[in-house]
């Protein structure tokens, strides 16, 4: 990522991109497809491990799984850079899709969620805001509390004929 608006604000809020994390399976951790970037689900791994495991509600608490939510956006943003080449080309995140392994009792998904949104909006500001969906599941991934995946559109702009960023003379 180039040192652009993006990359100031991360560094203003004291945030490094991390590297983007290794598909757990079969898959790409991000796509093009023409305006938009879809992101894989992004548990929140941090250096390649979970800090937490289990459901929301039992062994994780609400306010641990928020922060949780916070790392998968991260990492979103991460496989997001990873194919546009700059987070200052996110026009908008479009929609933000949020799983939260929960005990059957535990009705406060959107709460948990709340962490990933409240980042990207403290990252990309007016882009930052989207439409979302935040469910509870029996079980995630690798034992993860929480699992989120993201659609942005970008400035195509300054791309080639396949997508791909170019230099137009």
């Amino acid at each position: 990522m180039s040192a652009g608006r993006v990359a100031a604000r991360l560094a203003e809020l004291g945030i490094t991109l991390p590297p983007v994390p290794a598909p757990a399976g079969v898959y790409v951790p991000a796509l093009r497809s023409g305006r938009y970037i879809h992101t894989s689900g992004q548990v929140p791994l941090v250096d390649g491990a979970l800090p937490r495991t289990g459901k929301v509600g039992a062994e994780v608490s609400p306010e641990d799984a928020k922060e949780l939510a916070r790392i998968c956006a991260l990492n979103a943003l991460a496989a997001v850079a990873s194919v546009a080449g700059d987070l200052d080309r996110v026009v908008r995140v479009v929609k933000v899709v949020g799983f939260v392994a929960s005990d059957p009792s535990f009705t406060g998904q959107p709460g948990v969620i709340n962490g990933a949104s409240e980042l990207l909006g403290e990252v990309l500001g007016e882009a930052g805001r989207h439409a979302r969906s935040a469910v509870g599941v029996a079980v995630l991934p690798l034992d993860a509390p929480v699992e989120v995946e993201i659609q942005v559109e970008i400035d195509d702009s300054d791309t080639d004929s396949e997508g791909a960023p170019g230099t137009h003379d």
